[in-house]
């Protein structure tokens, strides 16, 4: 194996794990990032993400790697760099590219001071035709050199599930990778000799929409299960039974059909909204795109209307909210079901009481007027009716007995001995 030298921009959790995961296979990697808080916590050996494993790698592979926020030192000292900053969704729901245009122009600046041939990795999700028309030309610009010629550019889309990000990184389902040179090709085939998995070679516009299909395709199956749930649900039926026979077809994977509350994260909700704004720049209307955003933000608010039928007036009433985080085992509350979920309940008067293993900090930021439990113990008592919102595992644990419990996540305990038991399509 070669050991390679890499930069990694942006120390997000795709950033930081991807960068720690390459230490941990004997690379020597540098971060950067704007953020100096990042960049002290990194070479304080400690992860600025809550992201399970990741501590233990950092501290196992302190000696390869450092973090910095100079792109000319990044630069200079790395063969391959990969672009790894936030692509979020502007107002309308199109992406917004500040945060690549920036780490584009960085990368630039420092490629005008280098003679060696250089890889420039892009795995922020960008929608096609971005990293040749966006972020090849900023560089270029930048940097006074040809792509393809003077240096290299890759799409490699990133498929790193939060709460497993670690594991993913080293165990993927694909490596998909859009080059177009052929030396570029051999420096991240050699890069990635080492994983065991298909490796489709693409160009690169294939790649960049290879991930929002990917992610749009999963989006679409949770908001088919929740619609099917909904409909089960008044007609008394289990969907999570229905959907295990449907699942045994072997044409259908049984993943993603968890009927609930519906999806969260960093990825499904903006992805889904910018490939709906992008068909539509192009004069095609994605229907379906659009209904799988619009199930999903109706779906949570179901829970509210389940709690109503049991507490129609809930003013004054405390409602104990179990689960901040998007997904359980990770902090990140971006686009979490809980956030419309006790927006409706302050708006109805509810007094809320919320906890979260590692969540909490991250969602005081946002809604500092609510109450915050030491722990999920403390919300039963404390609470009229309990919303089960993350499906986290100490939540099975608990004893619900005599409280009116609203299930938005399938906790097996919560349907036993509780005074009212209400599961959201089931």
């Amino acid at each position: 194996m070669k050991i390679m030298k890499i930069s990694i921009i942006g120390s997000g959790y795709v950033g930081i794990v991807t960068g720690i995961g390459f230490a941990e296979l004997g690379h020597n990697v540098i971060f950067v990032d704007v953020d100096e808080n990042k960049v002290n916590l990194i070479n304080s050996r400690k992860p600025p993400i809550y992201e399970k494993g990741l501590k233990e790698l950092m501290q196992k592979n302190k000696r390869r790697y450092h973090a910095t926020t100079d792109y000319y030192e990044a630069i200079m000292n790395s063969e391959i760099t990969f672009i790894c900053v936030g692509t979020p969704s502007k107002e309308d729901g199109s992406i917004d590219l500040r945060y690549v245009e920036s780490a584009s122009k960085g990368v630039g600046e420092a490629l005008a001071n280098k003679d060696d041939f250089h890889v420039v990795v892009v795995k922020s999700t960008v929608l096609p035709g971005t990293t040749e028309g966006v972020i090849k030309p900023l560089i270029e610009k930048e940097s006074g050199k040809k792509a393809f010629e003077d240096f290299g550019l890759a799409m490699n889309p990133e498929f790193l599930r939060e709460g497993n990000a670690v594991e993913d990184f080293f165990n993927p389902d694909r490596i998909v990778i859009g080059v177009k040179d052929e030396k570029t090709k051999s420096i991240l085939d050699e890069l990635y000799k080492q994983f065991n998995c298909p490796k489709l070679f693409t160009d690169i516009k294939t790649a960049e929409m290879i991930k929002y299909v990917s992610n749009a395709f999963l989006a679409t199956k949770i908001s088919f299960a929740n619609e099917i749930g909904n409909i089960c649900k008044k007609l008394g039926i289990d969907v999570y039974k229905v959907f295990e026979g449907v699942g045994l077809d072997h044409r259908i994977n049984p993943a993603f059909f968890r009927a609930g509350i519906g999806f969260g994260g960093s990825c499904f909700p903006k992805d889904v909204k910018a490939l709906i704004r992008k068909a539509e720049e192009l004069g095609e209307d994605p229907k379906i795109l659009k209904a799988v955003i619009e199930v999903n933000e109706k779906q949570p608010l179901k829970m509210i209307e389940l709690l109503k039928k049991h507490i129609p007036n809930l003013r004054n009433k405390r409602v104990g909210i179990l689960g901040l985080a998007f997904k359980p085992d990770t902090d990140d509350i971006r686009e979490s079901r809980a956030i419309p979920i006790i927006k409706a309940l302050i708006k109805e008067g509810a007094k809320v009481i919320a906890y979260d293993p590692k969540a909490m900090n991250n969602f005081a930021k946002m809604f500092p007027q609510i109450d915050y439990a030491n722990s999920a113990k403390d919300v039963i008592a404390k609470s009229d009716a309990i919303l089960i919102v993350t499906e986290w595992k100490e939540f099975e644990e608990l004893d619900y007995k005599g409280k009116i419990v609203i299930d938005g996540r399938r906790i097996e305990k919560a349907m036993k001995d509780t005074k009212i038991y209400e599961g959201m399509c089931w």
